[in-house]
């Protein structure tokens, strides 16, 4: 087996290539917790400490409210985001720059470019990968895909069991305790690298439940490119889902390009329209960090939650 360190990723190569993150923070067991504006926030985050599943591993969830959302009684759209303490403080964050979803939305909602939304950021836990890597990508990949993820990550693969918590448990609480609008139409998910591929999974898995990806460096080479196998056979129909897709020319981002390439000739394939339905974007010298992904995200958010 051969092992290559780039960029405090773990790449291994042994007829699949898996890549891994560093780093990941767990929230225990104990009771669900609120908490008002805390320091550093722009706005209103509420936080559900510790959130329980039967599912999954506890973990905290913080929910960001748009403006007025105290003083008015009319419902909005969700955004599900992944890697959720990385979102909004930097002090958690792991790279110690956040993503700066409270200031982008709150900037993008007063100049009328997206719409008011809440923002539902669900922390990782340290079995990230497990959680984040498409399962059924995995499964029909190969007969030894599962056993080779397993014996590299001493878990079996969790994509499945994560999304069921999204969808059986988180959503149904987030839609019983905020004012949210709960169709598909209105339900959104996204995230960065590994999140960019769970939330490309839970649309083609859930395509009745979530209406809209953004799909961030994207980490395509995870499996060498089962993901993209996997989705010439699941992807939704066109028509009622919306893709975002990104990637950067530096750091871990330099592989991403060929991976993407043949993503969008799938699109294209299965009758999406460039523009309207799905988007890529290239970002000259980006990088695979927060600061990067912090600097363009506005792109994703008004692809998506644009006014239309």
């Amino acid at each position: 087996m051969k092992a290559l360190i780039v960029c405090g990723w773990l790449m291994t190569l042994a007829g699949a290539a898996w890549a891994v993150q560093a780093g990941g923070q767990s929230g225990g067991q104990g009771e669900v917790g609120r908490g008002g504006e805390l320091p550093g926030v722009t706005g209103t985050l509420r936080r559900h400490e510790n959130f329980a599943s039967k599912l999954v591993a506890p973990r905290h969830v913080d929910v960001w409210l748009p403006p007025g959302y105290e003083r008015e009684r009319r419902r909005y759209p969700v955004l599900y985001m992944h890697d959720g303490q990385n979102l909004f403080d930097p002090k958690l964050s792991y790279t110690g720059v956040d993503w700066g979803v409270d200031e982008a939305m709150t900037r993008l909602i007063s100049a009328k470019k997206v719409r008011p939304a809440v923002v539902v950021a669900v922390w990782n836990t340290p079995r990230r990968v497990p959680e984040y890597m498409p399962q059924r990508a995995i499964e029909q990949a190969s007969p030894d895909a599962v056993a080779g993820f397993e014996n590299q990550f001493n878990s079996p693969p969790l994509a499945d069991a994560y999304l069921s918590f999204l969808v059986a448990e988180l959503k149904p609480f987030i839609d019983s305790n905020y004012r949210t609008l709960t169709g598909r139409a209105d339900t959104f998910v996204m995230g960065s690298s590994m999140g960019g591929l769970i939330s490309l999974y839970a649309a083609a898995e859930y395509p009745k439940v979530f209406g809209g990806v953004g799909a961030v460096s994207t980490h395509w080479p995870a499996g060498n490119g089962v993901v993209i196998d996997y989705l010439k056979r699941k992807l939704p129909k066109p028509g009622a889902h919306r893709f975002y897709y990104d990637f950067g020319t530096a750091t871990l981002d330099a592989e991403y390009e060929p991976f993407q390439r043949r993503t969008d000739e799938l699109m294209r394939a299965a009758g999406y329209r460039e523009g309207r339905d799905w988007v890529t974007r290239k970002f000259e010298g980006a990088a695979h960090d927060e600061r990067a992904w912090r600097d363009r995200l506005e792109v994703p958010l008004i692809f998506l939650l644009g006014r239309r």
